[in-house]
């Protein structure tokens, strides 16, 4: 029995042996119109779209987990050596200094930034907060460098120096922030891998905290390498991505546990395709919950800080977008992966997945079932993907079989096709489905 067609697919202009043509990415009759191959790639993108929201898409995350990690261990190094040769901007709450508030608009900052270096300081920024008020930052100075600072200002807005307000602030109050945020990470971590343990498994704790040092990692770097100042909202956005890296991850986790249940009883799956299976189900959520979380944020840094100039906002912007970026790829692409590795090293694991390439090749000499599953035109276009099998009467069409040689050595977790979400287990060979 085969999967039945699409009611778009039976409307569609294209003839029967264009159609195929076209699925295929073969050339059609050179006098075929226009239309048909239009109409032909609308219909490849509906059935992506709907493979994606039915959590079919098929992606061979946990078996490519090699190449996965080799792209993670590239950009990871370019982010630390950044970290290490180029540094941070450390704003004033962490340098120490002085800043001084008054009153103007973006057409006077440049005559500001002037006058107090012109008084004999070392000015490490200059911008324009709330709209309406000028704030200029300094190295550390003393009681006579301040006011000749406040009376420079003051000159050179035409206001009186009593309208200038300055503010030293030390360097141990940037430490204190710093020492309470690393305080708060501690604290964080040690609640996370605690709380996995229990919930889940420990090595389901170890790929959270992977994921989530990535994320610190690739935030920090593209932070250093783009030169932004940190400032105290820096502090407060990292810990905020943790927060929403470890939810997106613990809902994979969620998943993966379900689908391990009953694992060994039934011998269908081995723990790598049904982890596989659970990114696969959990894709379009992800997805989603990641592009509503980015779009609020890209509005405070590409319209508020770029376009309208709002400087309070970058700092904490820029760390919200990449670090939300981070985690949305290390919860489907890293954590799973990291986990799956572990447990198919565990001689429980191994002997599952011994009976689980015997019943499969059994099925296969016995006839009763496919021997594998049968390449779709995407997969003999070489395009990738994850083949659709056409499945007899005796098997239910939601399941994909996956034969022997679908796990290898090199890829011991195989190449799991996501069923449709709550699709019925594969019935026994033989045996009908009343």
């Amino acid at each position: 029995m085969t999967r039945p067609t699409d009611q778009s697919t039976e409307e569609s202009p294209v003839g029967a042996g264009e159609e195929a043509l076209a699925d295929a990415g073969l050339p059609q009759d050179p006098g075929g119109d226009a239309e048909a191959a239009t109409a032909g790639g609308s219909e490849r993108r509906g059935r992506l779209s709907h493979r994606l929201y039915n959590g079919e898409a098929g992606l061979d995350v946990v078996g490519r987990s090699t190449l996965i990690y080799r792209i993670t261990a590239v950009v990871v190094i370019l982010c630390i050596a950044s970290m290490l040769f180029r540094g941070f901007n450390f704003g004033i709450d962490f340098e120490g200094g002085n800043s001084f508030r008054l009153p103007g608009s973006e057409s006077q900052l440049a005559d500001a930034r002037a006058a107090a270096e012109k008084a004999g300081a070392e000015v490490a920024s200059a911008q324009v907060v709330g709209g309406n008020t000028l704030l200029i930052r300094t190295e550390q100075l003393d009681n006579d460098g301040e006011r000749a600072v406040v009376q420079g200002l003051a000159d050179a807005a035409g206001i009186a120096p009593d309208e200038v307000s300055p503010e030293s602030v030390s360097a141990e109050w940037g430490r204190d922030i710093t020492d309470q945020a690393l305080v708060a990470l501690v604290v964080f971590l040690v609640a996370v891998i605690l709380f996995l343990a229990v919930r889940f498994q420990p090595k389901m704790a170890i790929g959270a905290i992977a994921a989530l040092v990535h994320d610190i990692v690739v935030t920090a770097g593209v932070y250093s390498l783009i030169g932004f100042e940190v400032t105290p909202s820096t502090v407060i956005g990292f810990l905020t991505i943790l927060g929403f890296s470890l939810y997106d991850t613990v809902v994979v986790f969620d998943k993966v546990d379900e689908n391990v249940k009953d694992l060994d009883r039934s011998a269908r799956l081995t723990w790598g395709e049904a982890a596989n299976l659970a990114v696969n189900q959990t894709l379009m959520r992800s997805i989603n919950t990641s592009v509503i979380a980015l779009l609020p944020v890209a509005g405070l840094l590409f319209v508020g800080a770029g376009l309208l100039g709002v400087g309070t906002l970058k700092d904490l912007a820029l760390v919200l977008f990449v670090g939300l970026a981070a985690g949305t790829y290390s919860s489907i692409f890293l954590a799973t992966p990291i986990v799956a590795d572990l447990k198919e090293r565990e001689p429980a694991q191994v002997a599952l997945r011994r009976r689980v390439l015997a019943r499969r090749a059994s099925a296969a000499r016995s006839g009763g079932a496919p021997t594998g599953p049968v390449a779709s035109a995407r997969r003999r276009r070489g395009g990738g993907g994850v083949a659709v099998a056409e499945l007899p009467e005796t098997v239910d069409a939601d399941v994909v079989v996956e034969s022997p040689a679908t796990v290898r050595p090199d890829r011991p977790h195989g190449a799991t096709a996501a069923p449709r979400p709550g699709a019925r287990p594969q019935q026994r060979p033989g045996k009908r489905r009343r």
